[in-house]
């Protein structure tokens, strides 16, 4: 309230009776935005949120933007309020009947809070992991903004492997050398073994897993058949038993790392948003570190941890995380910057 102004104070002294509807309306004030929507807490968060959500589209309002209701005086549990509103923003993105308001922000000062946040949103992604082009993605896009498009994938194709083995059968009869080719045939089936993975992530796969897919081929006594323009994409690996099993271990393994890496990513770019470190460069000006040594620098800031090694400019430095000083092997210092993001800016 204090940063919104005095207008806005008045306007809700005068409109103090007007609570009917459990709401108020007034003017932007000293903040960036048109319109302030003012509420009583009742604990009711999902409701509450349902109810703004609805009138901005009733008012044709273009955004809107949330604090994490009832986590202050109020003193409900973050984790519960995440779930709540995220609850109310799935259910009215899904209404066919929505056609004015694009963008739905949820505005989090506590970078404890963001972990409660993210994990509500981690479980509907598991639950709605099928889904190609999912509420989830413009959830998220509320967070850390719409990814641009990726230039399109180059498909991706492994050498075919042939391994060609004949066999020559004589016998007194053909009856017994029928009888031969089909004790081969099903000596050959018993050891044979075909397993396919079905997964979005190998989608990623790039030139790295293909070389190591092609090298498994080579070593392994399988057959390995990447289809990334199926949906979800597949690999099929076929062969003997044993090789299909351990080949198998270590393409899950590999989707296992690529999709580690998303989430880390997803965690460090959600977190940048709220919290920038960074260091000199030229001319007095300082520059970003790229995202994922930021989220390295603040989870051990809030680990309390005294010192953490990072690289700037391919050079080793050791952060002292109280003063906020980095020092080089030869015992250079430099001051570094952590600076707190706000809404709007």
């Amino acid at each position: 309230m204090d940063a919104a102004g005095s207008q806005v104070a008045d306007e809700c002294a005068e409109y103090a009776g007007q609570y009917q509807s459990g709401y108020i309306t007034t003017q932007g004030g000293n903040l960036l935005c048109k319109k302030i929507i003012h509420l009583i807490t009742d604990n009711q968060v999902k409701s509450q949120v349902s109810q703004v959500l609805h009138v901005c589209e009733q008012r044709r309002y273009k955004s809107v933007a949330f604090p994490a209701i009832g986590t202050g005086q109020a003193g409900q549990s973050p984790a519960k309020v995440a779930d709540e509103m995220l609850d109310a923003i799935v259910e009215f993105a899904r209404q066919k009947s929505v056609q004015h308001l694009q963008t739905v922000k949820i505005v989090i000062f506590q970078t404890n809070m963001l972990m409660d946040f993210y994990e509500s949103m981690k479980k509907r992604e598991d639950l709605d992991s099928s889904t190609t082009e999912s509420w989830l993605s413009s959830l998220k896009s509320f967070f850390w903004g719409k990814k641009q498009p990726s230039e399109k994938k180059r498909s991706m194709t492994l050498e075919k492997k042939v391994d060609l083995v004949i066999f020559q059968i004589c016998g007194e009869s053909q009856e017994k050398v029928d009888a031969t080719e089909s004790w081969i045939k099903n000596l050959i089936l018993k050891e044979q073994f075909e397993n396919t993975i079905s997964d979005e992530a190998i989608e990623s796969f790039d030139e790295t897993q293909i070389a190591i897919l092609e090298d498994l081929q080579r070593r392994k006594q399988v057959t390995i058949q990447l289809e990334n323009k199926l949906s979800p994409p597949q690999i099929k690996i076929s062969g003997i038993s044993r090789d299909v099993c351990s080949v198998s271990l270590e393409v899950q393994e590999m989707i296992q790392q690529i999709k580690s890496s998303e989430e880390e990513q997803s965690k460090a770019e959600l977190l940048y948003n709220l919290v920038e470190w960074r260091y000199p460069g030229s001319k007095n000006s300082f520059v970003a570190f790229n995202k994922l040594t930021n989220m390295q620098l603040e989870h051990a800031k809030i680990a309390k941890k005294p010192y953490l090694d990072v690289k700037i400019n391919n050079k080793s430095y050791k952060v002292d995380l109280n003063t906020l000083k980095a020092t080089d092997d030869q015992g250079k210092t430099i001051n570094l910057q952590r600076v707190t993001k706000d809404e709007g800016k």
